[in-house]
């Protein structure tokens, strides 16, 4: 992206670190509150629609049974833990980004009570429909 002006190429530069530094952040570096042990934070999608809340959660490579979901007052609470995969060969890491170990991630839910109506994990994303409750 180096153009005429060496500024602006420096600042978009330094704008792509900085992501990439609160992405890893996000990811390895948080203090989780349940048992105060290092746990990375997965990206999550929401959408709402009336009464209804769609929440989209990133758990690629995390089995059925190796997560949680639970609705604590106004947040919405996933956590579990993904496993290091087994087709790793063993040596010294030479890149690592995939996150491995406890997760957990609260969401904040807009105004007002809800309850889960279905979650489904399928392709590495689990998807939670919420409705408000009367």
């Amino acid at each position: 992206m180096r153009g005429d002006d060496g500024n602006a190429w420096m600042l978009a530069e330094a704008a792509d670190l900085l992501q990439s530094v609160n992405r890893l952040g996000r990811q390895y570096l948080r203090v989780g509150p349940a048992a105060e042990l290092l746990c990375w934070e997965p990206p999550v999608d929401m959408h709402q629609r009336n009464d209804e809340l769609g929440v989209v959660v990133a758990l690629p490579g995390v089995a059925p049974d190796c997560y949680t979901v639970a609705l604590d007052h106004d947040t919405l609470v996933v956590r579990g833990e993904r496993a290091r995969g087994v087709s790793l060969v063993s040596g010294v890491i030479v890149h690592l980004e995939i996150p491995y170990g406890r997760f957990e991630r609260r969401i904040r839910l807009p105004e007002g009570a809800y309850h889960i109506v279905d979650t489904q994990l399928e392709y590495g994303c689990l998807r939670l429909h919420l409705a408000r409750t009367p």
